[in-house]
This record gives structure tokens, C-alpha cells and sequence, in this order.
């Protein structure tokens, strides 16, 4: 009965490795990846996954293992990918911004054993390794630009070389994928713990939301490490069969002639991408006629900007991904057909997300009311890893707790008002950053706005904004203040206007309002 079992489960094993050997199958002469100078059909790529598998397998690496993965965007990064998932080790994305400690936090915590390292990162991925983790194996990725391993790390091409034998291996689909590490903007990140059948739920449900096509061509640029261009793109790309196309390089100089070059028909980036797209002198000399389907997310379009798309790219349509690294991370989607209908919405949970906004005691709001996104769905995480309290409090009441603040209308469409730890509590009145946010940005001359609130004897916290002026233009602190008075209630008004070049984002585009909060508080309150 146990032998019975066993090859029933490997005969109906769905998990995330076997989807590239399926899609091999039916497209094996596809172009799959173009990354630099590297070009994989769907039967190389399927091919080089079951070398690095079993590379990886002979040199000790186990089910259940954690391999980290430092690097930026490449090939040998979606390799990986499918290789760890492919053998049912555990993939564990670092953030190739943070410092030696803080990805030494992350190696700990996940008990990460082996550590795979790209160009540029050898040395803070050595130095992190070294600092009390699991660490026992080093790897070298190459990336999208010709360069050569220190002599000290174990090569990929090495792991390529091995024998392209499929692997015998039996993959729970219920037994975990990866552990993604929250961003950590407001604490210390936690490992969220996805399994191989939430991930391909997900998929799902971002092929039928996005419209992705078999027949698309996807230009990938948002970190790898980042579930959004992981999951919602990649994985979904290659299911189908698409041409990928990848780079490390999210400038607009790399990424405009990219679109040309390889008449890439899908594009997603958050805002700050797509804004410094829009700013970009190649914009319009660069062929983007390709262009059909463009996507947005990590953090809030401002409006201006998403009617400013519209009118410089009127054949793409546009949809807006919301949701969260513990939800695999798609949960609503705002569609093309309500960009303009519902600007400034998130839209309607995705197929296989159920969505509430409630209060605190669970009660749903009404229409306009303010409450928490609470999810339920079976792309949900499975825990956070050896976090049992922590998991415990997300799931309080039988549903997850998104953290999010937002409003319901009577259509079912939900608009995101603020994060809990955002909402800014002045003058015993609550605002929402983004409220001021979308009506600063109303100003032409105004290329980026955030809102947070900094600590004030008077008001408890004022409502301060940090802006980023578009080139050549000019803007002063009393006639912005003057702007919003115009268009807000008072205690919404900025009280505080700092200009500054750039707004610090993490690498998937979200800012980092604890960063400013830091760097502008007064001096007496740090």
C-alpha cells in the first residue's frame, strides 16, 4: 500500500519544477530566455534546470534545504528557480540592497545552507555568510553581462555541465516553494513560508486577471528576488510558453531599447518606473509600437501619472496588481476597462481571492467606510517561518490580515487608503498620506510625493510632505501649501514641505517612508 501511494503522488504531482518540463514538451523550439547574450529555447532551459538539479543534489543539497539566492536579475537566476523547485529544495530571495548584516539576518533565520551569489555581490554575500549562519556551499551566477568568478566560488557553468538526466524525485505540492522575506520597511522582515500549490494558484489567477497570452513577449526588470516579477510574471510566462526577456538593468536607458529590440508586447514596473520612463528623452524616439499590455503595482499610481500613460500610450492597456508577498502576492487587479471609470482603485479580488474590508472586530464596512483588507485563499502563505505567534495574529478570526487600510464602494471596488503604520494622527484627527499624496501630485510641476507624518509637540504628528519637482520646474513651500488648502481640510495640510532629488524605494519600488521619517524628523525627536 505505501509503494501504491508513493507512485500515485508521482503521478499526480503538479509543483512548480514540473511546469517548464511540460511546457518543453509542447514548445520545445520556443524561445524561452534572452538575457544578455544568452538565448535558451524551452527544451535548453528545461534541459540546463535538470543539470543544476542534479549538480546541486550530488554536492549535498536536499529536499527541504534552503538556498538563498543574492543576485540581480539573469538567466542563471530563472534557472535556479526552476532547479531548487525542481529537486523540492526551498528558495530563499535576498534583497541584493541590503548590507552585510542585514542579509546575514535573513541567512540565519532562514537556516539557509547554501548561498548563491551574482556579479558585483561576492563580496557582502561572503562577508554575510561568515557572519554565525548555516552557510556550507557558495555558488557563482553569472549575469547578463560577460564577467568571471572569483576563483573562490564554485562556478554555475560547472553545475551546467553535469549530466541533463530528469530528475526521480516526488515533490509534495503542498511542501514549501520558497520563503520570501517581507520588505521589512517598518520592522524586521519576516519569512513568509509559500507552498509549490499556493504559488501555482497564484499563477492562475494572474494569467486569467493579466490576460497573459502564450503568445507574449515579457521584458522582466523588477528584481527576481521580488515575488511580484517572480510570480506574477515569470512563473505565469513560462507555464504558458511566453518569450522572457530579462535584465538587471531597470533603467530607462536599458529598458526603452529593450521593448524595441525584441518587440516586447508586456511590461511591468511600479510607478516609479513607469514615471521615470515617462521623464526619459528616449521616450519618444524609442519604437514602443510593440506594446500591448502594460502592468503596475508595489505602490500607488497617482492618478496624474496614470492619465498621463494613457495619452503617451494609448494602444497598451493597463491594469493595477494589488497585493502582498504573503498572498504569493496577487490579490486584486484593477482591469483596463475601469482604469479611467475607477482611477486611483485597486479593483476586484482575483479568482481564487475572497476580500473583505472590516473593522476591527470583523464586521464589514460600509460602502466608503474605512477597514482592513482581510484575504482568504489558497494562494495564501502557509506560516511564517518559525514564527508561530506571528502567524497566529495574521490569521486571527480565520482570515489574513493584510495590514492594509482601504475602502469598499457599492460596486465592490476596493481603493487603498494607507498602510495601519502610515496613517498619520494629527491634531487628535486621522489623515491618510495618500489622500494629500494624490492631491499634491495635481500640481504639474510635481514628478514625486510622499506624505508621512513627523513627530510635533503640538499636533502629535504633522503632515509633512517630501517632493520630487520634475526637471526645470519650480515650486515653492507656500505655493503647494497653498495648492492643498485650496482642495483639502485644513488639518490635512501639509505643515511641513521638504524638496529633495530622489525618494528612497526598496528595488521593488516601494518607498521607504521610515527612511524619511529618519532623515526628516527634528533633530530633538531622533
Amino acid at each position: 500500500m505505501e509503494q501504491s501511494n508513493v507512485s500515485m503522488a508521482g503521478a499526480r504531482q503538479h509543483c512548480i519544477g514540473d511546469i517548464l518540463r511540460r511546457t518543453a514538451r509542447r514548445v520545445p523550439d520556443k524561445t524561452a530566455i534572452l538575457c544578455g547574450e544568452v538565448s535558451w529555447t524551452y527544451r535548453q532551459f528545461d534541459r540546463v534546470c535538470d543539470r543544476i538539479a542534479n549538480a546541486l543534489i550530488d554536492r549535498g543539497v536536499r529536499q527541504g534545504d534552503r538556498v538563498a539566492i543574492l543576485s540581480r536579475n539573469s538567466h542563471a537566476f530563472a534557472a535556479m528557480r526552476f532547479a531548487i523547485a525542481r529537486m523540492g529544495a526551498i528558495l530563499v530571495p535576498v534583497n541584493f540592497m541590503l548590507n552585510a548584516d542585514e542579509i546575514a539576518f535573513i541567512l540565519r533565520s532562514s537556516g539557509a545552507e547554501t548561498l548563491l551569489v551574482g556579479p558585483g555581490l561576492e563580496s557582502v554575500g561572503r562577508e554575510a555568510a561568515a557572519k554565525d549562519t548555516r552557510v556550507e556551499r557558495t555558488f557563482w551566477l553569472p549575469g547578463e553581462e560577460p564577467a568571471e568568478p572569483p576563483p573562490w566560488l564554485l562556478n554555475f557553468d560547472d553545475l551546467t555541465a553535469e549530466k541533463d538526466t530528469p530528475l526521480d524525485v516526488t515533490v509534495d505540492s503542498r511542501a514549501p516553494a520558497q520563503i520570501i522575506y517581507t520588505s521589512g520597511t517598518e520592522s524586521l522582515p519576516k519569512g513568509a513560508v509559500l507552498s509549490h500549490e499556493a504559488v501555482l494558484w497564484e499563477y492562475v489567477s494572474s494569467i486569467v486577471e493579466g490576460e497573459i497570452s502564450g503568445d507574449d513577449v515579457l521584458l522582466h526588470s523588477l528584481p527576481l528576488f521580488h515575488c511580484a516579477q517572480l510570480d506574477c510574471f515569470l512563473g505565469p510566462a513560462v507555464y504558458l510558453g511566453c518569450t522572457n526577456v530579462i535584465t538587471g538593468m531597470p533603467r530607462p536607458d536599458v529598458i526603452l531599447p529593450l521593448i524595441a529590440r525584441h518587440g516586447a508586447t508586456s511590461f511591468f514596473a511600479p510607478p516609479s518606473v513607469w514615471i521615470s520612463l515617462l521623464r526619459s528623452p528616449l521616450f519618444d524616439t524609442t519604437d514602443l509600437s510593440s506594446l500591448q499590455k502594460g502592468y503596475y503595482g508595489a505602490s500607488i499610481m497617482p492618478v496624474e501619472v496614470l492619465l498621463e500613460m494613457q495619452r503617451r500610450l494609448p494602444k497598451v492597456r493597463l491594469w493595477n496588481y494589488y497585493g502582498q508577498t504573503e498572498i504569493a502576492p496577487l490579490a486584486t487587479v484593477l482591469k483596463p476597462g475601469d482604469q479611467l471609470r475607477k482611477a486611483g482603485s485597486a479593483g476586484k479580488p482575483v479568482l481564487n481571492v475572497e476580500t473583505r474590508v472590516v473593522t476591527d472586530d470583523m464586521r464589514d464596512v460600509l460602502p466608503g467606510e474605512v477597514g482592513e483588507i482581510v484575504h482568504r485563499a489558497p494562494q495564501l502563505l502557509t506560516s511564517y517561518f518559525n514564527a508561530p505567534e506571528k502567524t497566529e495574529e495574521a490569521f486571527a478570526g480565520g482570515w489574513f490580515h493584510s495590514g492594509d487600510l482601504a475602502t469598499m464602494d457599492e460596486e465592490g471596488y476596493i481603493t487603498i487608503v494607507d498602510r495601519k503604520k502610515d496613517m498619520i494622527k494629527t491634531g487628535g484627527e486621522n489623515v491618510a498620506s495618500r489622500e494629500v499624496e494624490e492631491t499634491i501630485f495635481k500640481l504639474p510641476q510635481v514628478s514625486e510625493v510622499a506624505v508621512v507624518g513627523l513627530p510635533d509637540p503640538q499636533w502629535i504628528e504633522a503632515v509633512t510632505a517630501v517632493v520630487v519637482l520634475k526637471e526645470g520646474t519650480a515650486l515653492t513651500e507656500a505655493e503647494l501649501i497653498a495648492h492643498c488648502r485650496q482642495h483639502m481640510a485644513h488639518f490635512k495640510v501639509p505643515k511641513h514641505v521638504f524638496f529633495t532629488e530622489a525618494l528612497p524605494k526598496n528595488p521593488s519600488g516601494k518607498l521607504l517612508k521610515r527612511n524619511l521619517r529618519q532623515q526628516f524628523s527634528p533633530a530633538e525627536a531622533k
